[in-house]
């Protein structure tokens, strides 16, 4: 197949490839190592991929067509360009906020891709992305599979938490459901890391996470990238990494809107310790 069929040759409606299109990405995906962290927003995404890349001497590289919106699906185009040697020369680093739609999950498999996801409390999470709301220019970046609307910081309070609640939490609901389900199928190829072990020993983490995307670095190597991070949290949009700061901004029965999305809604019980942190 010719590389030019490869980008153009569209795949089936359920996103799976004809089996010449699928056997040419095989092959290109062992060509390359990649890392590619498809954590939701504010799970510590932005300060992982900075120790990644300073342990792997990577380089990051936006994977999807376009960031506005966040909900992001892999570009073909760009990895097939990286496997076959072109930009980014160094280690491909990604961080895309990614649901296990199908679609993707046959990306993923076709380029025999190795995603890692992060567990944190989803009101925790919330909690900072309405920071981030209320302290910065609102624009598309910001936005989440769903508009915010202009007069967002206008609002009062108890407002602005029913709208974290009724329009982005879905979208969170959603994610986790995704990959859980990705991940009881097929756990070798879902790296499930959580916060509180970030917390207690951040190079542990960055070990598994380099490890499960097939390159090997030694505990101390990790420990020196996740000190560089460390230092440099502020640009790595690190907002304050505490458990349980949902508890103080919701009320109880706001957080119980948000547990009966995730485990009414979806059955994501399995997983309720680290999402009702």
């Amino acid at each position: 197949m010719e590389v030019s069929d490869a980008i153009f040759m569209l795949p089936r409606p359920d996103g799976s490839f004809e089996p010449a299109h699928a056997a040419y990405l095989k092959e290109l995906g062992q060509r390359r190592q990649s890392v590619m962290l498809a954590f939701a927003p504010k799970a510590a995404g932005t300060f992982l991929r900075a120790a990644a890349i300073g342990a792997v001497d990577g380089q990051l590289a936006r994977v999807v067509h376009a960031q506005g919106g966040r909900d992001g699906t892999p570009y073909l185009p760009t990895y097939i360009r990286y496997f076959l040697g072109g930009f980014p020369q160094d280690v491909l680093v990604t961080h895309l906020h990614m649901q296990a739609f199908p679609a993707n999950r046959f990306f993923i498999e076709a380029l025999d891709l190795k995603p890692v996801i992060m567990l944190r409390s989803v009101p925790d999470m919330l909690a900072s992305y309405l920071d981030m709301l209320e302290t910065e220019a609102l624009s598309p970046s910001h936005w989440l599979n769903a508009a915010i609307p202009v007069q967002f910081v206008g609002w009062d309070y108890a407002r602005r938490v029913d709208f974290m609640i009724d329009v982005i939490a879905p979208w969170y609901a959603s994610y986790f459901a995704t990959w859980f389900d990705y991940h009881r199928e097929n756990p070798k190829r879902v790296c499930v890391l959580r916060f509180d072990d970030l917390l207690d020993d951040p190079a542990s983490v960055l070990e598994v996470l380099l490890a499960h995307s097939r390159i090997v670095r030694s505990y101390d190597t990790c420990g020196a990238a996740t000190d560089v991070a460390w230092r440099e949290r502020e640009e790595n949009r690190f907002n304050k990494g505490e458990q349980g700061r949902g508890v103080s901004r919701f009320s109880p029965a706001q957080k119980t809107r948000v547990e009966r999305l995730l485990f009414e809604t979806y059955d994501l019980g399995a997983w309720r310790a680290d999402l009702m942190a």
